[in-house]
């Protein structure tokens, strides 16, 4: 059984049609005992950083996805989900994250130059860094497969976490892992049957 964290903040409902069409039970909740009986978490989000933190402290489920998390239950952050694992966020102010990913998160603006558009929005290939052992959410998938993004800020200073990037002027985070915990950029949900066998490969 997946969690699908329902805190407030996105449409959550790609999301459980995503997992339900690769046959994963699935369940929306903002309950931590629900969540403490899942063998999986999903965080999404969509929005604002500092809006979405406050959300997740005043549910209390911050400390219920870090404790499962901490007690090596898979958790996969997917777009702000994946931003909110960092230490800190840059987004309108300084606010901190669930901190259980070295790293915090810019706007892109000053990183990719001039000429592109900012939110970065549309199909990118996924870059997989040199030297770096394939992660295990994308055993199913190629290098250079795409994904649909849809951001304005990205993970900075967590090299040794980066396990994919796309590249958008520059190179910017796509993916980090670190143990069970494991975040994406891009939304799994919107990115075709490669979306799907990444869902997959989380599952298992």
């Amino acid at each position: 059984m997946v969690a699908i964290v329902d805190y407030g903040v996105g449409n959550l409902f790609s999301l459980r049609s995503s997992l339900e069409y690769i046959g994963e039970k699935v369940i929306v909740t903002s309950d931590a005992e629900e969540m403490r009986r899942c063998d999986r978490i999903i965080l999404p989000g969509v929005g604002a950083f500092g809006d979405a933190a406050e959300k997740l402290r005043k549910s209390g489920l911050d400390e219920v996805v870090k404790a499962e998390a901490a007690a090596g239950k898979p958790l996969l952050g997917i777009c702000l989900g994946m931003q909110l694992l960092f230490e800190k966020s840059y987004e309108y102010g300084e606010h901190d994250g669930l901190g259980l990913v070295a790293g915090s998160v810019k706007p892109i603006a000053p990183m990719i130059g001039e000429g592109l558009k900012v939110p970065h929005i549309g199909w990118n290939g996924l870059e997989f860094p040199k030297g770096r052992e394939k992660s295990g959410l994308y055993r199913y998938i190629q290098e250079g497969d795409c994904v649909y993004f849809v951001h304005s800020y990205a993970a900075v200073d967590c090299g040794q976490d980066v396990t994919a990037t796309a590249g958008y002027g520059v190179p910017l985070t796509a993916s980090v892992e670190l143990g069970n915990v494991y975040g994406v950029q891009y939304h799994p949900e919107k990115s075709g049957e490669t979306g799907l066998r990444i869902l997959k490969a989380f599952c298992e």
